[in-house]
């Protein structure tokens, strides 16, 4: 029997007009519901803070060593359950919960402008899709530059791209929280799957191109 897999998956506290944090809220409801007895899933809930992601995803990554870390967050624009491919280094201008922002507006010094994911979004979106969980999944390249795409970068950044990240719509707009938290479960299962497989691969850590190149930092 194969060891047991540690995966961890985090929402977002409240912030701005989500005084409840349907990501959290879903996360909370995958917990109850499990990823079977194989995995052994830790889930936690980020402060909207820029220095506190910087300091507790590290943390979490050293102590329990995870296959997977997958973040979830609200999107106000959203209406489907999003796949987000990549994390971005610069353009962090919005300031956080605290009122603060970093200086250099950048998440890693000297890190690569984008870091995609190792797991392959379009293949989990259609899996997923196409088992008829009745909760659309669709596929992003933009996390949208605040605290979503910060805690995302520094996680792939962290993690050498076993990680992923995921917008949820808000609460019941159209998914209640048992409909989000199905949704996750079987997101994370299918990335579960494709990380497994990618495991032996050396070549985990992806840069992408921006179609705009911008030679002067």
């Amino acid at each position: 029997m194969a060891t047991k897999r540690t995966v961890i998956v985090t929402g977002f506290e409240p912030f701005g007009d989500h005084t409840v944090n349907a990501s959290w809220v879903a996360v909370q409801e995958l917990e109850r519901l499990g990823l079977g007895q194989s995995v052994d899933l830790y889930v936690c809930e980020v402060p909207v803070e820029y220095q506190a992601v910087q300091s507790l995803l590290p943390s979490l990554w050293k102590q329990h060593q995870p296959q997977l870390v997958v973040h979830v967050g609200v999107s106000g624009i959203a209406t489907t359950v999003t796949l987000e491919k990549c994390g971005h280094n610069h353009g962090y201008k919005r300031v956080d919960n605290c009122s603060f922002c970093p200086d250099s507006q950048c998440c890693m010094d000297g890190g690569p402008d984008c870091i995609d994911s190792v797991i392959d979004m379009d293949l989990v979106c259609k899996r997923v899709n196409s088992s008829r969980l009745g909760v659309a999944v669709s596929v992003s390249k933009d996390a949208g530059r605040y605290l979503c795409d910060y805690t995302y970068y520094t996680s792939l950044y962290l993690g050498k791209g076993r990680s992923a990240f995921v917008h949820v719509p808000p609460l019941e707009k159209p998914y209640s929280a048992q409909d989000l938290g199905r949704a996750l479960k079987a997101v994370v299962g299918e990335m579960l799957e494709l990380v497994g497989q990618s495991e032996d691969d050396d070549h985990d850590h992806h840069h992408c191109s921006h179609q705009h190149h911008q030679h002067a930092h």
